[in-house]
């Protein structure tokens, strides 16, 4: 298991966005809510935050605590793990991810994929090198 790609989908689960009333009315559907990384070993709950877009750790499997505390982060529950998104046109987002295992932050994007799912990216190098994972809504 990539540690680096499951925190930086965990900040991208956070940004996907949920079926709304919105939704149904023709505007963009709400990105608030639950995510689920590919590993089923994370979960973030996206909120705006300062102007923008974030999202923090509300479960974790014991293996993802373990490889955080490895890492020197104590609590992994309530780590802020989506920081600053922006949106950047209809369903895509950037800002930047928190990988609590390298104690680093990067680049990020999210696109949207429809309701229940999103591509989030971690970047690095001025966005020449990415990795991408889908998350899906709780």
């Amino acid at each position: 298991m990539d540690r680096n790609i499951l925190a930086m989908a965990a900040a991208a689960l956070v940004l996907l966005p949920a079926a709304s009333q919105a939704e149904s009315a023709g505007a963009e559907p709400e990105v608030l809510g639950t995510w689920i990384n590919p590993h089923r070993t994370v979960k973030v709950a996206t909120t705006y935050c300062a102007g923008g877009l974030c999202g923090s750790i509300v479960w974790a499997a014991p293996e993802a605590q373990a490889d955080a505390r490895d890492s020197g982060v104590a609590d992994l529950i309530g780590t802020k793990l989506l920081r600053d998104y922006r949106a950047t046109g209809p369903g895509r987002y950037e800002g930047t991810v928190y990988v609590p295992d390298m104690g680093r932050t990067f680049h990020s994007k999210i696109e949207q994929i429809d309701a229940n799912s999103l591509k989030i990216s971690g970047c690095i190098i001025g966005g020449l090198i990415c990795k991408s994972q889908r998350w899906r809504r709780v």
